[in-house]
């Protein structure tokens, strides 16, 4: 496991303090009509784009983005910071530093990754977060941290620590780069000690979900609903600067269902989006 000194955890400690202290943004919000979205396929629709303040991109693919970008409006890179899949070119570096494990039984061509293991710590702060950021995006989206909870729950004895390793890449790299915006999904044991240094955090699958076994689009639960929502809140207890967004999935034949997602979703104080689970293209919210 990465140790850190006594002087580098009172350093990210201090820097945690002063985020919550100054409690403002890093990007500028337009209100409650703020409005986001993901799009991982590979041919945006400029036209759609451009009417989001804040859109979730895959940075792999070899595309000009200012066309994407409305004014005054964020682009954020994906990365997956929990597991890799594995035709990416660094897997090999990865497997010789021991930080590949189990593969995700929802995607079985990822694997999960050690985040105690140094080799990813660096791979991430010095050549994948840079990467992004010198094509022209004004930040990052942190997926699949939720990972390292689920790793050291399953194994608490050969994983422990996964948790705290995850808490302390997201403090390096906010360390690393203080002025990008930094979205995170879920990770909700994080949140606790990460909220202060991220700016934006989603709650996926709030009120829908796809259900991989049955291979369809469900409503989650009311106590489903209701544990994402207080741990939501709970984060921005911890830094009030912080904007909450969530994500659900349904089918986009279904009009009338979407719209009774934004809807409850908005009411409930959150910024929400609607997507299909293979989230290849922007969906536009249905016009009444």
């Amino acid at each position: 496991m990465k140790m850190f000194t006594l002087d580098r955890r009172r350093a990210l400690a201090g820097l945690a303090a002063a985020v919550s202290a100054i409690a403002q943004p890093r990007l500028a919000f337009a209100g409650p009509a703020w409005r986001w979205a993901v799009d991982y396929g590979q041919t945006t629709d400029p036209a759609l784009a451009r009417q989001f303040d804040l859109l979730v991109l895959e940075p792999d693919h070899p595309r000009p983005i200012a066309p994407l970008r409305a004014p005054g409006a964020s682009l954020l890179g994906y990365i997956s910071l929990g597991e890799v899949e594995q035709n990416r070119p660094f897997t090999d570096r990865l497997r010789k530093g021991g930080a590949l494990t189990a593969p995700n039984p929802n995607w079985p061509d990822a694997r999960m990754i050690d985040l105690r293991k140094p080799v990813w710590s660096a791979l991430v702060v010095d050549e994948l977060v840079p990467a992004i950021l010198a094509k022209g995006y004004d930040g990052i989206f942190l997926d699949t941290l939720d990972n390292a909870e689920a790793l050291e729950r399953k194994d608490p004895v050969h994983c422990t620590g996964m948790v705290a390793a995850a808490v302390e890449l997201v403090q390096l790299l906010r360390e690393r780069f203080p002025k990008i915006t930094i979205m995170m999904n879920r990770g909700y044991a994080l949140l606790p000690q990460a909220a202060p240094y991220v700016d934006i955090i989603l709650g996926e699958a709030m009120s829908s979900r796809w259900n991989f076994a049955d291979k369809r689009y469900e409503r989650t639960s009311a106590s489903d609903w209701a544990w994402q929502a207080d741990r939501l809140r709970a984060a921005r207890e911890a830094n009030p600067a912080v904007r909450l967004t969530v994500l659900d999935y349904w089918d986009p034949a279904d009009r009338a269902t979407i719209t009774e997602l934004y809807q409850r979703e908005r009411g409930a104080g959150f910024h929400p989006y609607v997507a299909t689970l293979a989230l290849d293209r922007i969906q536009p919210e249905p016009v009444s």
